[in-house]
């Protein structure tokens, strides 16, 4: 079996450079998940790296699969110096080990919710899973592995996740984008939804 956690290393620092932190954290039962902090200019970018080391699998299924199903890290990218963004390396790696904990498949168009602010005095408690291949290229491993992908995540305020509930995700896109939104700054208010 081919691990897979040093592939992606190497692919994330390919892409985002080399990491000036790193933080690990373990939860009872599950594997390592370790969060990498990418600097470049004035963003700050937090790579969980564990998380693909298991494939996800389908929480109704009755065996867990360990080769073939989707892997994923979690990418979170906001404005350095406006808030105490490092703190959210907890709620990160809580995030990435929930398909080990919770049995869930993270996908784009999820959402997820960590039940408290993402750091202190945030005003996001979940996010919201975006498309990837856009940062970084997906990860294709030798077969039957599916390949990593590196899922972006962008903050939602209590009021946008339940907006996006009954609308959808990419009806908050569009709402975001048509506001011209900034969703890496760690502050922004709410998008306007009525």
């Amino acid at each position: 079996m081919v691990d897979v956690l040093p592939l992606v290393e190497a692919r994330l620092r390919t892409a985002l450079g080399e990491p000036d932190a790193r933080a690990a954290v373990t939860f009872l039962g599950t594997d390592r998940i370790e969060v990498l902090r990418f600097q470049e200019g004035d963003v700050v970018r937090y790579a969980s790296l564990g998380m693909s080391a298991q494939p996800m699998s389908d929480p109704t299924a009755m065996l867990a699969d360990p080769v073939k199903g989707p892997r994923a890290e979690l990418i979170l990218s906001v404005r350095a110096g406006r808030a105490e963004t490092d703190k959210a390396l907890r709620p990160l790696a809580v995030l990435a080990a929930s398909p080990q904990v919770e049995g869930v498949i993270v996908a784009p168009g999820a959402s997820l919710d960590v039940g408290e602010p993402l750091w202190p005095g945030a005003p996001f408690t979940s996010v919201l899973v975006a498309e990837p291949g856009g940062l970084v290229e997906d990860l294709d491993l030798d077969e039957p592995l599916d390949p990593v992908r590196f899922l972006p995540l962008l903050p939602m305020t209590p009021n946008e996740a339940a907006w996006k509930r009954v609308h959808g995700a990419q009806a908050l896109r569009e709402r975001w984008l048509t506001n011209g939104t900034d969703l890496r700054d760690p502050s922004r208010r709410s998008v306007p939804l009525d």
